[in-house]
């Protein structure tokens, strides 16, 4: 990428408006009642504590309680286990701390160097210059021009970046970035800005069955949709929405994927320029563009929003369907895309089924340990041996019988005799050892209480015939 300023640079221009709005208190969150509040908090703390139960099996759950906003005190690390952050975290230790300690590209620097005073200016962590907001974003935003030099810094990378820290520590904030940087909008942030491009198309042909109205002026227009959206979407409406609709557009992004950021988009779309009487002020390009980037409070009201954003019909099948389509188009008028970006992926189940995180090896410790033929607590009688017991009975019995048909040597005999003269045989009349039973057949008690293993049983059956 050009260290010098991108052409994202003229897109944003009238950031300083947006910042403004983005200060705003959460009206919203405060509305909620404290009691509602803790049962939510309680909610969140059950299923952090046993995630991955709670993707696996009720990941809609999860998704109905991002639609109706995570808990505050909660919303860093909930971002976190949805975006796969902590997983990347732990499949990383000491890496940011590595990419922290290392100079960086000069070319990068002074650029991020420029633009860390713009991101939030009102905001209490990046008011005042060389404060600590403002160094821990500028070491996220060095480091991962160092973890992917091949991309560099793109300034729509600042708000993002400082929405996180205003959650989360810079270490867990970087390892966001880069999920939301490869996985939910991969390539967004590459040189050419084609997927953007590509996103942008994608936005206008939806909006055809959406508001067939604004769609159509749009196109009498010819505004190119990267006049309008490219801020949206890069910035994931950082910079557009009122703060607590940031954020509970945020939560469901995480969730949801790159849909939610899609269906906003459309939503916004549809109920600025989506009926004849909205359209008499937009006569022209100037005016319908100034209308889009000077939004009514109304429709970006954080509960009218969410509402509007979670019953539009737009899910990630129509999403890659037109992705593919737009594909074609660009590859018949374009050529072959010179970024080559890792497929998207589609919220938080698709992350973790992609990177499932690592699962601690179970160490089986029984407490009690029993014989392999001893009775279960309970059951009546001896229980049978199993398959494997009986061939390795077969086995030491076939042995036995092969030690007993080979002829005695020397020394063994001399040993037989003195066990003889030292052990003299009482009167029992000799058995068979080939014949032999291999364990008597009394009660249970009986044998768990004169058990012995089967190694020392062959021994001893040998040790009697011998003698």
């Amino acid at each position: 990428m050009d260290p010098n300023p991108t052409p994202i640079s003229a897109v944003l221009s009238h950031e300083t408006s947006a910042l403004h709005r983005t200060d705003k208190p959460p009206s919203r969150l405060e509305e909620v009642p404290l009691e509602v509040l803790r049962q939510r908090e309680s909610k969140w703390l059950d299923m952090l504590n046993n995630w991955d139960k709670w993707m696996a099996k009720k990941h809609k759950k999860i998704r109905l309680r991002c639609q109706k906003g995570i808990p505050p005190s909660l919303r860093g690390r909930a971002w976190q286990y949805l975006s796969g952050g902590k997983v990347k975290l732990q499949q990383n230790p000491g890496k940011f701390d590595e990419l922290d300690m290392s100079p960086g590209d000069p070319k990068w620097l002074d650029v991020i160097e420029r633009d860390l005073h713009r991101q939030f200016p009102f905001h209490e962590m990046f008011v005042s210059r060389g404060g600590h907001g403002q160094q821990d974003l500028f070491r996220v935003l060095k480091a991962y021009t160092l973890y992917r030099p091949e991309e560099g810094y793109c300034q729509a990378q600042a708000p993002i970046a400082a929405v996180l820290l205003m959650h989360m520590p810079a270490e867990q904030a970087f390892w966001c970035l880069v999920q939301i940087c490869e996985k939910y909008l991969p390539g967004y942030y590459s040189e050419k800005l084609e997927a953007i491009q590509l996103d942008g198309e994608i936005l206008f042909s939806l909006l055809q069955k959406v508001s067939p109205v604004a769609h159509k002026h749009l196109s009498r227009q010819k505004i190119d949709p990267l006049l309008y959206m490219t801020e949206w979407f890069m910035c994931a409406f950082a910079r557009t929405l009122p703060w607590s609709s940031v954020l509970r557009v945020w939560d469901m992004f995480f969730c949801e994927g790159v849909k939610i950021i899609f269906r906003v988009g459309l939503v916004l779309l549809k109920h600025a320029l989506g009926s004849p009487e909205k359209l008499k002020a937009c006569q022209g390009q100037y005016e319908t563009i100034e209308r889009l980037r000077s939004l009514s409070p109304k429709i970006m009201q954080e509960a009218f929003l969410v509402q509007e954003v979670v019953e539009l019909p737009v899910t990630e099948r129509q999403i890659e369907r037109e992705h593919l389509i737009q594909l074609r188009r660009w590859q018949e008028t374009r050529g072959e895309l010179q970024s080559c970006s890792p497929p998207r992926l589609h919220g938080a189940k698709a992350i973790l089924e992609a990177e499932p995180g690592p699962r601690p090896t179970l160490q089986p410790s029984p407490s009690i340990r029993l014989p392999l033929d001893a009775p279960l607590p309970g059951s009546k009688g001896k229980p049978k041996p199993s398959k494997q017991i009986q061939k390795e009975q077969k086995e030491q019995q076939k042995q036995a019988k092969g030690y007993l048909d080979k002829p005695p040597t020397p020394n063994q005999t001399k040993m037989a005799s003195a066990a003889g003269d030292a052990c003299p045989p009482q009167d029992v009349a000799p058995k068979d050892p080939v014949h032999q039973d291999p364990a008597p057949q009394d009660s249970a008690p009986q044998d768990s209480a004169h058990h012995h293993s089967r190694e020392s049983l062959t021994s001893q059956e040998s040790e009697d015939t011998y003698l």
